[in-house]
């Protein structure tokens, strides 16, 4: 791995300085970096393009929020990700600062633990006519302003009706992500070794419409039936895109998958331990 793109939060010290270290640690290696984390550390920067082409590992210094751009750089590509935790929570942003440097020294020594995460493929169909292809880490949520009414969502499974969800609106989440918005929502936790969706409903007005968690090969379709005004598609919390009545959302598996590199010394129910107190009394 000669190339590694160093991926920062913006505006955060912490993450400049540590940048800088693991540049002079390792000078025989070539280090991409987006515009604004250039600027601060005085290099060029590398293009858009670069980044997704060129890098073989990708260093987050953030939190999981900066891990998800970081995936979305890549495009898809299969680079391992290795998350320096610099946010609040940092569920996929597992390692240490103090540990970033060894932990780097692991992996360009073929040393580490990576996961294979599974991720999402979201179309948006207008008039039958598709009009947004994306990829997603965490989930696709559809949700309504907060002064819309309720909104009707058909809902189906490889052309089989699942149920019109009466809410606010829906979540469909991958395993990774079920310990994000789907898990506030109500939904429940599922191992990120399962490739499955997590189906939410976000405050349905109806006591048997519970999330459901489907397999994740299959094709999930939602068709929004009402005629409402500020109801959005939001892919990872990323970007955002308005529907209209009869729009139609496909969600399946995606062919590519993110590379997480692990933390050694923390298993899956350590860090819910950890950072969620799950399983306490």
């Amino acid at each position: 791995m000669k190339t590694i793109a160093l991926i920062a939060r913006p505006k955060k010290p912490e993450a400049v300085a540590l940048a800088r270290e693991l540049i002079a640690q390792f000078p025989e290696r070539r280090f991409l970096v987006e515009p604004h984390l250039g600027e601060q550390l005085g290099i060029a920067a590398a293009s858009p393009e670069e980044l997704a082409q060129s890098a073989e590992l990708a260093i987050i210094l953030g939190g999981d929020g900066t891990l998800i751009h970081g995936a979305r750089v890549l495009r898809g590509r299969p680079v391992p990700l290795l998350g320096v935790n610099l946010g609040s929570l940092g569920f996929m942003t597992e390692i240490p600062v103090a540990e970033a440097i060894d932990t780097l020294r692991a992996v360009l020594d073929g040393k580490s633990m990576v996961d294979s995460r599974m991720k999402l493929t979201c179309r948006l169909f207008r008039e039958e006519t598709q009009i947004l292809e994306d990829e997603v880490l965490n989930e696709v949520v559809i949700n309504k302003s907060a002064l819309a009414k309720i909104a009707a969502h058909e809902t189906w499974l490889d052309g089989a009706y699942v149920a019109t969800y009466l809410a606010d609106g829906v979540i469909f989440s991958t395993p990774t992500g079920s310990t994000a918005y789907s898990l506030s929502a109500g939904g429940p936790i599922i191992h990120p070794s399962v490739d499955c969706v997590v189906v939410t409903p976000i405050c349905p007005h109806a006591l048997t419409q519970r999330p459901i968690v489907v397999p994740g090969d299959q094709v999930l379709s939602m068709r929004l039936t009402s005629d409402l005004q500020d109801v959005y598609l939001t892919v990872d919390g990323q970007v955002g895109h308005p529907l209209k009545k009869g729009d139609r959302i496909e969600v399946q598996k995606s062919p590519n998958r993110l590379l997480l590199v692990r933390n050694p010394r923390l298993d899956y129910f350590a860090i819910l331990r950890q950072k969620l107190h799950w399983g306490e009394r």
